[in-house]
């Protein structure tokens, strides 16, 4: 099951477990009103800390994502810049190795766009362009051991490892997501908030089906969204817009 399979099928769980919840707490609270009047007395201010907490979790988590998007989107740039940089540098190296070299780049750009548009095999897509960075390596440090200038070893390697560095870093922003235990306890407190609801909702007499739909839809989503930010490649929520800086790089060196 793919990233975001998962989080629709979490989000529609939670959703299914809230309204349980909520039902639950109903039936509690109706149960203990009838048996005590007293039964809802003094246990506002509990009820509050604990809705102030789900208030605080659901915030943190959101803003967490944003902000792991929002630093995929940077690496994203960062890493066009730093092929283009390094692809311009190409021409420092002998003339006998710059046809390769070029070709090079041109197969790591298409796997790199691959790597963003093939969403069932990205796992191959990496493992190519770890290839290809390899290959460009050697072929710059065996022009740098003949090259009298010296350009090759201050110029091209480091933009070839500046290259790398930004690609592995951008992997590994890819794959980090919000922690499990974090997410196990915001959604563990968001059930016991629907169970709180449902049992303060036993005071007025009836059910509300719109404000049970409303609130449970409400946290479900959040938590669905926050799910779907950490998934930028396969999730609703992407980075094209960022992807077409690098797919105009592509088209600009063919």
């Amino acid at each position: 099951m793919s990233f975001s399979l998962f989080a629709a099928a979490l989000g529609l769980g939670q959703f299914v477990g809230m309204l349980a919840c909520l039902e639950i707490g109903y039936r509690f609270g109706r149960r203990r009103s009838q048996a005590d009047s007293r039964a809802h007395e003094g246990l506002g201010t509990m009820e509050a800390a604990i809705f102030a907490l789900l208030g605080l979790l659901l915030g943190f988590a959101f803003a967490g994502a944003t902000s792991r998007f929002e630093a995929r989107r940077q690496l994203v740039v960062q890493e066009a810049n730093a092929i283009g940089s390094a692809y311009l540098l190409i021409d420092v190296l002998p003339s006998s190795d710059q046809p390769a070299m070029r070709r090079l780049f041109r197969d790591y750009l298409e796997a790199r766009l691959g790597e963003h548009q093939n969403r069932a095999d990205w796992t191959s897509a990496e493992h190519q362009m770890g290839q290809l960075q390899q290959q460009m390596w050697s072929r710059a440090f065996a022009a740098s051991q003949i090259d009298a200038t010296q350009n090759t070893t201050r110029l091209v390697l480091p933009a070839l490892n500046q290259l790398i560095v930004v690609a592995t870093a951008r992997k590994v922003a890819l794959r980090t997501y919000l922690p499990p235990l974090i997410l196990g306890l915001l959604m563990a407190v968001a059930f016991a908030c629907a169970s709180l609801a449902g049992h303060a909702m036993a005071k007025r007499g009836g059910r509300s089906k719109f404000h049970l739909l409303l609130y449970a839809a409400a946290v479900s989503i959040t938590i669905y969204t926050v799910l779907d930010l950490d998934d930028p490649r396969f999730g609703l929520i992407r980075l094209d817009a960022a992807e077409v800086v690098l797919q105009q790089l592509h088209d600009s060196i063919r």
